[in-house]
């Protein structure tokens, strides 16, 4: 298994990404192509003692960007409709929460107030594809059926130049 934690020069470049100094980057949990940081898993309890729910956390400016812009398409509607009548889906995008649940477990950081909560609206809708993007790309293929149905339609938003 490649070392993921995050170098200083990972943390630099991610402070560039936000515009703020980021907050308690557990590790690097995708590089964009380029080789950049552009998903971080985030602890369950911010070292300020915060809630946060939110373990896969994507950073790269032209990754967020690409997928502001697919949740302008009404994709995010399509995809909770489709989700209320089939029953595969259903239960794939539930797995895909078990798994959330799981990779943030394995912290060992018991978070009463997180308990149950993964991210981007799973398991019951679709909220935020940013979430499952960032979930897609860290976990890999075939793990969130949404999030890769999501990743699957950006462009390749690194390939003209590394990203910031």
């Amino acid at each position: 298994m490649p070392d993921n934690k995050a170098s200083q020069k990972d943390l630099d470049c991610i402070e560039g990404q936000l515009g703020r100094t980021p907050r308690d980057v557990h590790a690097i949990a995708y590089r964009c192509p380029c080789g950049n940081p552009a998903v971080v898993e985030t602890p369950p309890r911010l070292s300020d003692g915060t809630p946060f729910p939110t373990f896969y956390y994507a950073t790269c400016n032209r990754l967020t960007a690409a997928i502001s812009t697919l949740e302008t398409t009404g994709l995010m509607e399509e995809m909770n409709k489709r989700l209320a009548t089939d029953a595969e889906l259903a239960g794939a995008y539930a797995a895909a929460h078990d798994d959330y649940l799981a990779a943030r477990a394995a912290l060992r950081i018991d978070v009463p107030e997180v308990e149950g909560v993964s991210a981007g609206g799973m398991p019951n809708r679709v909220k935020c594809l940013h979430s499952l993007i960032a979930h897609s790309l860290s976990a890999g293929p075939g793990v969130n059926p949404l999030g890769d149905e999501a990743l699957a339609k950006l462009p390749e938003w690194w390939k003209n130049e590394p990203c910031e």
